[in-house]
């Protein structure tokens, strides 16, 4: 029954500064809005595929969230440029500093951490096109490729 997830919604502290984040940075699409309300909204993936809506709150009431935007695997190969050149700090799962992506074997999946301007931790992920394998847990993107025949990143 159910297909996916139509929407989610987050509260922000300012709406102007998060509408500027969400719409000049990530690129969303602004699809309607109700400044007297507080409100904005923005598709994902396309007009009437999914939705993101924000909410103007007090701090008290932003509470840290975490969703993730699926991205195809070719933009994920430029996804830390990409954020990186609009002035986004971005972090790999283990935020260990070494430079790399992960893949949670699992799934498989590759993603990549940032954060907007209330602190909600975003992601971008790509599926994999290879089995699954969650005996190998997470390993380094350019560590899965090899194992899979493909050459580095």
């Amino acid at each position: 029954m159910i297909k996916g997830i139509y929407e989610t919604h987050l509260n922000v502290t300012d709406l102007t500064r998060s509408h500027h984040f969400y719409e000049n940075i990530l690129g969303l699409s602004h699809a309607y809005g109700q400044p007297e309300r507080g409100n904005s909204f923005y598709w994902i993936g396309g007009e009437r595929h999914a939705m993101l809506g924000l909410w103007e709150k007090e701090p008290a009431q932003v509470q840290r969230q975490h969703f993730a935007f699926h991205v195809s695997l070719e933009d994920m190969e430029h996804a830390v440029d990409y954020l990186e050149n609009k002035g986004i700090t971005t972090r790999n799962f283990q935020d260990d500093d070494i430079g790399e992506l992960y893949v949670f074997g699992w799934m498989p999946a590759v993603s990549v951490y940032f954060t907007d301007p209330d602190g909600h931790s975003l992601e971008f992920i790509a599926v994999l096109p290879d089995e699954a394998k969650p005996e190998l847990g997470l390993v380094p993107w350019s560590e899965w490729e090899r194992l899979h025949g493909r050459g580095s990143l």
